[in-house]
């Protein structure tokens, strides 16, 4: 090799190597200034977040997406400025998110189905709710599952996407419940008689509400008698007291007042030949 082989290859050197030192330095003026725009956009996300009061749960989880999210772009970027190729990146990357999405379906369902629970709020800790045919006290709404404990004090969890895609009944939104109950009558007794008693006996129940008054109806009847409809009205923290009490003043008064015991009876007739 003489001088002006050694001169051209020395002067290729020092060219692919300024090439490369000034891609390096755009590599990591793309990498700080990347890192700094994506810590700017999770601090957005976070402000814009806490001032729609999401719960600190969700807003830790959405900012960890994020942050993954954004750096590996953020990579894959770099890695496209010094020409390596990204679409097998991309594509490895789409398949893993298919694959974890396919293994992880129902958990990432009741993820998403806590995160609107969490949002709306159609249910919070302490309602009494019937949820996907559980019925309960709410003690717990988490981002995968909520706690509700049954009136026999059971603890059961259920997952937040089933909560979310059936029915929610929450008892403890509106001011008062109606409590449904039955009254059977002897077809021999005075029904407007027995229904102003009630009336007056079930208003003066402890914590029924005297608005909407004690609703006292004839319902249907049977072959025994006519069937009333008891409906007294309370606050859902009374129901169960305020349901037991007009069953108990139902039989007492009743039977004080003197009506007859309603007894079923049949009307048989004898053909004699």
């Amino acid at each position: 090799m003489d001088a002006t082989d050694a001169s051209r290859w020395q002067e290729l050197a020092v060219q692919y190597g300024s090439e490369f030192g000034i891609k390096v330095l755009a590599a990591i003026a793309f990498w700080v200034i990347g890192r700094w725009l994506i810590g700017r956009v999770g601090s957005l996300v976070q402000s814009a977040l806490e001032r729609q009061k999401v719960d600190a749960t969700v807003m830790r989880y959405l900012g960890t997406v994020i942050n993954v999210t954004l750096n590996i772009l953020l990579v894959i970027g770099i890695l496209g400025y010094f020409g390596i190729q990204t679409t097998t990146f991309a594509a490895l990357f789409a398949a893993a998110g298919v694959a974890i999405g396919l293994a992880w379906s129902g958990l990432l369902a009741n993820f998403a189905g806590g995160v609107f629970l969490i949002i709306l709020r159609p249910i919070k800790v302490g309602d009494f709710v019937t949820v996907a045919g559980v019925t309960g006290t709410v003690k717990e709404v988490g981002l995968f599952a909520s706690a509700i404990n049954t009136p026999d004090n059971a603890l059961t969890l259920l997952g937040n996407g089933r909560i979310f895609a059936e029915t929610i009944q929450n008892y403890s939104v509106n001011a008062y419940r109606r409590v449904d109950l039955k009254a059977q009558l002897s077809g021999a007794a005075d029904h407007a008689a027995a229904m102003a008693l009630l009336r007056e006996k079930v208003a003066a129940i402890a914590n029924v509400l005297a608005e909407p008054a004690v609703d006292v109806e004839i319902l249907e009847f049977n072959l025994v008698g006519p069937v009333l409809a008891v409906r007294p009205y309370c606050h859902t923290d009374h129901y169960w007291q305020v349901y037991f009490a007009t069953n108990l003043v139902i039989r007492e008064a009743l039977a004080a007042a003197g009506f007859p015991a309603p007894m079923p009876a049949q009307v048989v007739f004898v053909n004699q030949q």
